[in-house]
């Protein structure tokens, strides 16, 4: 099989990435196009599906062209895009409107009624508040906002299913998608009736591709035209992507239990596998069947991690930037050396991560950002230590909702930005007492989706073997059980901080957005 390529295509919020990797998950190219979203009004995001496709096109082309390999030797192709960015397509599968993308909130009213319905598929957010950003809400809003165009719908699909059907002409909906983001439900018989019949809202099963697919099931051949574009062989198999973030997770080899996946960036995004059925307040799913058939699939986050990090940086840290201008070195660095001198708690300092407001455990969307314990002799390396340090927290308050409910995530898989960093990986391992891993490959998303891409062209048999044969470990960090200790009474002060200022947030959140 060294002859044998996989194409894994990841499509980001800001852009489109384009890998190419032999069988054994090792990458021989990468190619990027970036693109724009549009904010028409307040919590709108919107993207033209159209430029998806140019800037697909550009990257896939530049990387085929510079791999060097023959069209046949490129076997098999898979996607990943972001999730809950709903796409609306005439009979002819074009576009009728731009693309709702997964961080617009204008279904807040939708949500709410899909929380208020007491449905039993709700045990997928913990029977508790539903996420504008979900793609139930938003095709809930299409047909109440924009009816004309809701009437001319032929399919209400996400994102990447409307990519793989752009390649193969086939049209089809991944149970990864439909599972984490539409309330779709293998063990109770696929879509949920009962809930859509509460919403008055059954009409969404017939804008919906009939075709459910597992991750890695062929979806179809890749189009001549697409082929001819691109450079690839026609008819070569397009498999049945996921999620951009369960795709880094496939990337990160998470497909047993015990095992999470903490992907990192401007947010932190855990996800995990589990033998059993496991729900519960202060995470999301278990999902049936979402990424390995037989198995469920839990996922939680926190939705400010590294975006605060550059924040500080950004503002607060000027004199270490100066410092790293004189001596050609980066501010990170600078602020990372500074803060090993100091103490675990970061002499009584604690952050509240909560910027643009909380996820999970309290996905509370009125909470934001705190800092307490400030004294004189405190330096801009304290405050960068403790807001790393509230980071770490703020993912072991989530670990703790899922071992309540007897998921326990033994042992964590990282990826993102922030691995350069070693004391905040650390530190991760050191808050929770579980070992930090890093991968080989840190562009888990298109390696997921060659890993995918592997199973559709029948490179490894299933989605394990081909995560198995593709991902390699090569760090352990342990967690040091005397650090852990100490952590243990600042993660106290760090959980008791939210329901101490939750209220008084509120306020204050609501009194801002009324007087903007």
């Amino acid at each position: 099989m060294s002859d044998t390529y996989l194409m894994g295509i990841d499509f980001g919020t800001s852009g489109v990435r384009v890998g190419i990797f032999d069988a054994a998950g090792t990458p021989k190219v990468f190619k990027s196009e970036e693109f724009e979203t549009s904010f028409p009004r307040g919590g709108w995001a919107e993207q033209d599906p159209a430029v998806w496709w140019e800037s697909f096109a550009k990257a896939a082309t530049a990387a085929v062209a510079e791999s060097g390999l023959a069209p046949e030797q490129i076997v098999g192709v898979s996607t990943d895009a972001t999730s809950a960015t709903v796409v609306v397509v005439g009979e002819d599968g074009t576009p009728l409107r731009p693309a709702i993308m997964w961080m617009d909130v204008r279904a807040a009213d939708q949500a709410a009624r899909v929380a208020a319905s007491g449905d039993e598929a709700l045990k997928y957010c913990g029977h508790g508040d539903v996420s504008a950003e979900w793609g139930l809400p938003k095709a809930l809003w299409l047909k109440e906002q924009e009816p004309d165009t809701w009437q001319r719908a032929r399919y209400v699909v996400d994102c990447n299913d409307w990519i793989t059907h752009r390649l193969t002409g086939e049209w089809a909906s991944s149970v990864n998608i439909l599972a984490a983001k539409y309330f779709h439900d293998r063990d109770a018989g696929g879509h949920a009736r009962t809930l859509l019949e509460k919403l008055d809202f059954t009409e969404f099963l017939d804008k919906v591709p009939e075709r459910v697919l597992n991750l890695g099931d062929v979806v179809g051949e890749l189009r001549s035209d697409v082929a001819r574009e691109i450079g690839l062989a026609p008819g070569t198999p397009v498999a049945m992507g996921a999620i951009d973030a369960y795709s880094g997770a496939l990337g990160l080899g998470v497909v047993e239990p015990g095992t999470m996946a903490l992907i990192t960036g401007s947010s932190h995004v855990m996800i995990g596998q589990s033998a059993e059925p496991v729900h519960g307040t202060g995470f999301w799913g278990s999902y049936t069947d979402a990424m390995i058939p037989g198995a469920y699939t839990v996922e939680a986050g926190q939705a400010s991690t590294g975006s605060v990090v550059r924040w500080f940086k950004a503002r607060f840290a000027s004199e270490e930037a100066l410092r790293g201008a004189r001596e050609g070195r980066d501010t990170y660095d600078i602020l990372t050396e500074e803060a090993q001198t100091l103490p675990i708690g970061s002499d009584g300092l604690v952050w509240l991560d909560y910027f643009q407001g909380n996820r999970s455990p309290h996905t509370d969307p009125l909470v934001r950002g705190a800092l307490w314990g400030l004294g004189l002799g405190h330096s801009a390396a304290h405050l960068f230590r403790s807001l790393l340090e509230s980071i770490c927290y703020g993912s072991e308050s989530i670990f703790a909702a899922m071992r309540e409910q007897g998921y326990d995530p033994s042992n964590l898989v990282i990826t993102g930005g922030p691995t350069k960093n070693r004391m905040w990986m650390q530190m991760h391992a050191d808050v929770s007492n579980a070992p930090v891993q890093l991968t080989k490959v840190p562009d888990g998303p298109s390696l997921g989706s060659a890993i995918l891409a592997s199973v559709g062209a029948g490179v490894h048999p299933d989605v394990t073997a081909a995560a198995k044969a593709m991902v390699q470990v090569v760090e352990t960090i342990e967690p040091d059980p005397e650090a852990h200790e100490k952590y243990a009474f600042f993660q106290a002060q760090y959980e008791a901080t939210y329901p101490a200022l939750k209220d008084l947030m509120h306020t204050m959140t609501k009194k801002m957005e009324n007087n903007s």
